[in-house]
C-alpha cells in the first residue's frame, strides 16, 4: 500500500483530471458525440484544442475563460466540474487516511460525472450507472460481506419503487415525471448504502432540488411547476455525502 502522503498527492492530482473527463463526458452526451473518442474542440469555432489548452483549471484561468483561437467565452461549467472533482479528492483525503481514500474518491468522481451529465443533458447514462451499481456490490462484499444481501434487497427495492413512481406519474399526468436513469441511480445507491439511508438520500435531494429550482425561478421572475429538473444531479451528491459520512458502518 502506498504511504498516506503519497496517496494524498496522487488523489489530489487525479481529482481535476477526472473532473475534466466528467465535464467532457457531459458535453459530448449533450451534443450527441462519442464520450470516449475524438479530440476536444472549442464549442464556438471547432478548433482542436492542444494539450496546453486542456490542463484542468489552470488552462481556463490562464486564458481568462476564453478560447485561445477565437476568443469566445468558454463558460464556467468545465472549470466548475474540475474544481468539484478536486474538492471531492480533498474531502476524501480528510475523511480517510488509508487505502479507502481511493474508493471514496472514485465513488465521488463517478457520481460527479452522472450529475454533470444530468445537469447538462438531462441524462444518466447506463455507461456509468450500471457499473456503479456493480461496484457498490463489490465494495459491500469487500467491506461488509454480511450486509451484501440487505444491500441487494435495497438496490432492487429502490429501483422498483422509482420505476413504479415513474410509470404511475406518466399514467396519471400523460408525461414523464421521473427518468428511468433515476431509478437505476437509486439502485446503485442501494448497492452502496443499503436500505436504511435511502430515505435520507431522497429527502436531501428533493429539498435541494426544490430550493435550487425555486431560487432560480424567483430570480427569473417566473413560476413553472412543470419545468424539468435534473433530479439525478441532486441524488448523486446526496448519495456520496451519506456514504462518506458512514461507509457501510465499518469505520
Amino acid at each position: 500500500m502506498l504511504e498516506t502522503p503519497l496517496q494524498s498527492i496522487l488523489v489530489t492530482l487525479a481529482g481535476p483530471v477526472f473532473g475534466s473527463f466528467a465535464a467532457t463526458f457531459a458535453h459530448r452526451i449533450a451534443t450527441g458525440g462519442s464520450p470516449w473518442r475524438g479530440r476536444s474542440r472549442c464549442p464556438a469555432c471547432g478548433h482542436a484544442l492542444a494539450v496546453r489548452d486542456l490542463v484542468p483549471i489552470a488552462s481556463w484561468l490562464a486564458l481568462a475563460g476564453r478560447c485561445r483561437y477565437c476568443q469566445s467565452a468558454l463558460g464556467r461549467f468545465e472549470p466548475a466540474v474540475e474544481a468539484l472533482a478536486l474538492a471531492i479528492a480533498i474531502i476524501a483525503i480528510a475523511r480517510f487516511g488509508d487505502g479507502h481514500v481511493w474508493l471514496a474518491a472514485g465513488l465521488g468522481w463517478a457520481l460527479l460525472a452522472l450529475a454533470a451529465a444530468d445537469a447538462r443533458a438531462m441524462v444518466l447514462p447506463d455507461l456509468i450507472t450500471l457499473p456503479l451499481a456493480l461496484a457498490g456490490f463489490a465494495a459491500t462484499a469487500w467491506l461488509a460481506p454480511e450486509r451484501l444481501a440487505s444491500h441487494a434487497v435495497a438496490a432492487g427495492g429502490a429501483f422498483a419503487l422509482f420505476l413504479a413512481i415513474r410509470l404511475g406519474y406518466r399514467r396519471l399526468r400523460g408525461r414523464e415525471g421521473l427518468g428511468q436513469g433515476d431509478a437505476k441511480l437509486m439502485a446503485a445507491a442501494g448497492a452502496w448504502l443499503g436500505p436504511e439511508p435511502l430515505a435520507i438520500v431522497v429527502l436531501a435531494a428533493a429539498l435541494a432540488a426544490l430550493a435550487v429550482t425555486g431560487l432560480r425561478q424567483w430570480r427569473e421572475g417566473r413560476v413553472d411547476l412543470v419545468a424539468p429538473v435534473p433530479f439525478g444531479a441532486y441524488l448523486a451528491p446526496a448519495i456520496w455525502l451519506v456514504w462518506i459520512a458512514d461507509p457501510i458502518r465499518m469505520f
